[in-house]
């Protein structure tokens, strides 16, 4: 008999390397790196620069001060034809509270300077000022908070196709001085007096300064 002869295997095993993270004793982040915005090329970026130097604050319907502007550019074209002046309206529309109007002062001649006369005129309070249907107090000061609107004394005219129009001007006293009501008219012009306490109008278009 003769031994069975076996040949042993040989099994190969590679090592295995372990990574880990070696802790150093300090940091590596820069203390000092902060992230720089980056803004868009032309006038918004400009604007939306400043703004962020300057730490003006905005309404937070909008992204970037650059798009406040601009929603203001577009606004005013199409806003305050049928009751008030431009400048009365973006003096009365609050977005010249806060920075709005630091804002609007930087933007407007980047982005629609032709509105700048309005903006100017918004900001000084000297505007032409429009009235519709109302009771409003005659008197040459603006009027304060919480007191009833007031219309300055002059000649005021409205034009357009009026039905039904009424209007009458009264004394302090609510007594009648004059007074008129037109079913159909296309142009009506009254004149108040500073001596005249009230002055009156239902459906007559929109009453505006004559020059």
């Amino acid at each position: 008999m003769s031994a069975a002869s076996s040949t042993p295997t040989v099994v190969s095993e590679e090592p295995t390397v372990v990574e880990t993270e070696t802790e150093l004793p300090f940091s590596t982040e820069d203390p000092y790196a902060t992230e720089e915005p980056i803004y868009a090329a032309g006038p918004e970026g400009e604007i939306d620069k400043l703004a962020d130097e300057k730490g003006w604050e905005y309404d937070g319907l909008y992204s970037t001060a650059s798009a406040f502007v601009k929603d203001i550019c577009e606004s005013l074209p199409v806003s305050a034809i049928d009751g008030a002046s431009r400048p009365q309206w973006l003096a009365g529309s609050g977005n010249l509270d806060g920075d709005g109007k630091a804002i609007l002062q930087a933007g407007i001649p980047k982005l629609c300077p032709k509105w700048m006369p309005t903006l100017k005129q918004a900001v000084a309070g000297d505007y032409d000022r429009w009235f519709t249907s109302g009771t409003y107090v005659v008197s040459s000061k603006p009027a304060a908070e919480g007191q009833d609107e007031m219309i300055p004394p002059g000649t005021y005219r409205a034009e357009g196709r009026m039905e039904n129009c009424y209007w009458e001007r009264t004394s302090e006293a609510g007594e009648i001085l004059d007074n008129n009501f037109a079913t159909s008219a296309r142009k009506i012009t009254v004149t108040i007096r500073s001596s005249d306490g009230q002055f009156t109008s239902e459906g007559c278009a929109v009453w505006k300064p004559v020059k």
